[in-house]
């Protein structure tokens, strides 16, 4: 039987915060979103034979994009953590992001009930096939509807995605959680828990929070790498995989102010 394991972490709550509870209901009942048009290698390649220079950097241009980069290339950086520990900030699909099929994870960012989304949650869910969605739904709810609670870490297996596991994980609503930078940080700290003890030793983040939970980039960037750098060499490789160009630029911007 398919079991999945939890991390606990609290959250603190005070004083609520004024928010846009109606965008955000709108926001929540959407379960997909649109993605870009896939463009294969052949009907670049057709476009390609059909003249020579201007073709040529189309060609480049297309073949990039069916790669899953974000703005012209991957914009592969790299960091070091420690003397054995990597981090690796790029454009990209994280639903295509794989090392070696047996010790990597992605990390998913899912909503409380771990059922699929919108953002990158549907984008794993679709990736993943119908048994991630299954694989989800036994893990025992702590709450009526709730499976994983805002800064809590759940792990599944992959399934069709090239990766061996999928870690979920919930962030905040930065508008209405009281204390979102305590949640944000949380959600990153029981990944990593939940990955360590898991045996993985390459794992891959979206940008929890910063799709339509408004989490603004710089804010989250700081925290997202701040927490990463206490695994100091739990790890071989930590990437974060972006696929906009504007969080992809305020990740980068931020590694080079904290690494």
């Amino acid at each position: 039987m398919m079991t999945a394991r939890a991390i606990w972490a609290p959250t603190c709550r005070s004083q609520s915060q004024t928010n846009p509870r109606n965008w955000f209901q709108f926001t929540q009942n959407r379960t997909s979103i649109t993605s870009p048009t896939t463009i294969t290698q052949n009907s670049a390649a057709a476009l390609f034979s059909s003249s020579s220079s201007s073709s040529a950097s189309l060609f480049t241009t297309l073949s990039m994009a069916a790669n899953g980069g974000g703005g012209g290339d991957d914009g592969n950086k790299v960091f070091k953590i420690s003397s054995s520990s990597s981090l690796k900030i790029q454009r990209g699909d994280i639903t295509k992001w794989s090392i070696n099929g047996t010790s990597d994870a992605i990390v998913n960012a899912a909503n409380e009930r771990m059922l699929g989304g919108g953002g990158v949650d549907g984008a794993i869910h679709r990736a993943a096939g119908p048994e991630l969605r299954a694989a989800c739904y036994t893990v025992a709810e702590v709450r009526l509807g709730i499976r994983c609670p805002k800064g809590e870490a759940r792990i599944t297996p992959a399934f069709k995605l090239p990766v061996s596991h999928v870690i979920h994980t919930v962030g905040p609503i930065y508008d209405i959680d009281n204390h979102p930078e305590v949640t944000l940080r949380n959600a990153y700290r029981n990944c990593i828990k939940l990955a360590k003890e898991s045996n993985i030793d390459y794992i891959a983040f979206p940008a929890i929070s910063c799709g339509v939970y408004g989490y603004p980039y710089e804010e989250a960037a700081t925290i997202a790498i701040s927490t990463v750098m206490e695994s100091d060499g739990d790890f071989k490789e930590v990437h974060f995989v972006l696929f906009e160009d504007d969080v992809y630029d305020a990740w980068l911007e931020k590694a080079n102010v904290l690494l």
